[in-house]
């Protein structure tokens, strides 16, 4: 090809290079402006990239729906569930998937955080309702990872520890703020009220030593073979390791259910083994065997 056709082209790559400078530009402006809340000037700038990239229409509308969800953010306290209902699943379902295609996933985090926290704070007078869980400020700060808000919120509730879905924030909370070791009876206490919420708890801590004993005892214990067996684990963990008697031993009273009954009986079983009371011990194991055979088994697969 000749030398005068070849450099026909350079000139239009030249233009496309610099109408992308451009877009990218334009596009970094309505960002900084979005990352610092200043609706004024993310409009502006917003403005100049739509007049400048008409062709990009996916982008500029997302960056709309951004500028537009800030400059009708309120502080107003939420005067009702529902209000807050609606606007968790904006921020769910509209907000945090255009924030995370626009602003990139770190930027986007940091931005989200802070509108996750609004929430909150205009969250803070409604009550726990059990028929709307999720709207709940102490949801809302662990969505954010402020554990001691969150901790806080929960213990603004009446019988928090009795209710599955507050027992479980706090655990939450509290598995980050103060470790594992300070809330075994906390777990054990939610495992006999909501053995589900306890599994989900377990994946959200991120714990490795509760997940490798969670593992463990999935793989060793037989029962329904689903999340419910969670109801078993605290008294499980005894037959494994004795020493953790004294951390499970401060979960309160629950529900005297059958797991429950069969943690508490299996601390007292190991008491009587250290003073070799063998009668005592063989009156527990007959009442261990008939509360649940796989965890008899168990106990007896260490002895």
């Amino acid at each position: 090809m000749a030398t005068w056709q070849r450099n026909r082209k350079l000139p239009f790559m030249q233009l496309d290079f610099f109408n992308d400078s451009l877009n990218v530009s334009l596009r970094n402006d309505v960002i900084f402006a979005l990352e610092q809340c200043d609706v004024p000037l993310a409009q502006q700038a917003w403005e100049k990239l739509g007049q400048h990239c008409p062709d990009d229409t996916r982008q500029v509308a997302l960056l709309l729906l951004l500028i537009v969800f800030l400059a009708a953010r309120s502080q107003v306290p939420f005067q009702s569930h529902a209000d807050l209902s609606a606007a968790r699943l904006e921020m769910q379902n509209k907000i945090t998937p255009a924030a995370q295609d626009s602003l990139g996933s770190a930027a986007a985090a940091v931005w989200l955080r802070e509108r996750w926290q609004e929430l909150a704070r205009r969250a803070a007078l409604l009550p726990f309702r059990a028929e709307h869980a999720d709207d709940h400020a102490a949801t809302l700060w662990l969505h954010t990872a402020n554990w001691q808000m969150a901790a806080d919120a929960v213990a603004q509730i009446e019988s928090w520890r009795r209710i599955p879905a507050p027992l479980s924030w706090m655990l939450q909370a509290r598995l980050r703020l103060q470790g594992l070791q300070a809330n075994w009876g906390l777990l054990a206490e939610l495992a006999w009220l909501s053995p589900n919420r306890l599994g989900n708890v377990v994946r959200q801590a991120a714990d490795p030593i509760l997940q490798q004993w969670v593992t463990k005892f999935e793989q060793g214990f037989e029962d329904a073979g689903d999340a419910s067996d969670l109801v078993w684990l605290p008294a499980w963990l005894l037959t494994q390791r004795p020493a953790l008697a004294p951390h499970l031993a401060q979960a309160q009273a629950s529900q005297h259910s059958e797991p429950e009954q069969a943690m508490r009986v299996l601390l007292e079983l190991l008491g009587l083994e250290r003073q070799g009371r063998q009668r005592e011990v063989i009156e527990h194991r007959k009442t261990l065997r008939g509360l649940h055979s796989g965890l008899y088994a168990a106990y007896l697969a260490t002895r």
